[in-house]
């Protein structure tokens, strides 16, 4: 067991070897946070969706934005579209699964808002739908993927690819990129 546990660090060293070494990432990632400043000042908003544990990777950067990250500051207006549960099961039960995020996109996105979708495959029906939905609303679109070449990065204006093919290693990595950007959009908004 303790060989399991050396072996899944490694290859998370690897993974992060991976992006310090090779850091073409490091500018769009700072076009992200550019794009969801601008969206943010402008008294627009940041959407983000997933599935699975990507959901809980969603959440969980939506909190650090609408709560606090590392500053004592106002909240900001960024949510993750699926912890309404009754709203979700509504319209999974009564339309279809795919639809779940492209409906709430519909009521709550517009011109300018960013969303922000995470899938370690790139090819989740609802994420897909999601992203087709936001560029009709002229909104920004952002993926966060695996490495693998994948639909959702195509749909995308901009895309993070966490430089591994094993979901937990992506998950991690989308984790990182999402406290990263945490730290750029409160530096910018919040630090005097």
């Amino acid at each position: 067991m303790q060989e399991k546990i050396k072996s899944e660090l490694n290859e998370h060293l690897e993974v992060i070897q991976t992006l310090h070494s090779d850091a073409k990432w490091i500018p769009v990632l700072h076009r992200i946070a550019l794009e969801c400043i601008k969206s943010l000042r402008g008294g627009g908003k940041v959407l983000l969706c997933g599935n699975g544990g990507s959901a809980a990777d969603a959440q969980h950067i939506a909190a650090e934005l609408s709560g606090r990250y590392l500053l004592d500051r106002d909240p900001l207006d960024v949510e993750a579209l699926h912890v309404n549960t009754s709203y979700l099961t509504a319209v999974a039960n009564d339309y279809d699964f795919s639809e779940v995020y492209s409906r709430a996109i519909l009521a709550k996105g517009r011109e300018g808002d960013v969303l922000i979708g995470l899938s370690t495959s790139g090819k989740s029906p609802n994420i897909l739908k999601a992203f087709a939905t936001a560029r009709k609303q002229e909104m920004v679109t952002v993926a966060f993927t695996g490495i693998r070449e994948n639909e959702l990065q195509n749909q995308a204006d901009f895309c993070l690819k966490a430089p591994s093919a094993h979901t937990p290693r992506i998950q991690e990595i989308h984790i990182l990129f999402g406290h990263m950007l945490c730290l750029m959009i409160e530096d910018a908004m919040f630090r005097i």
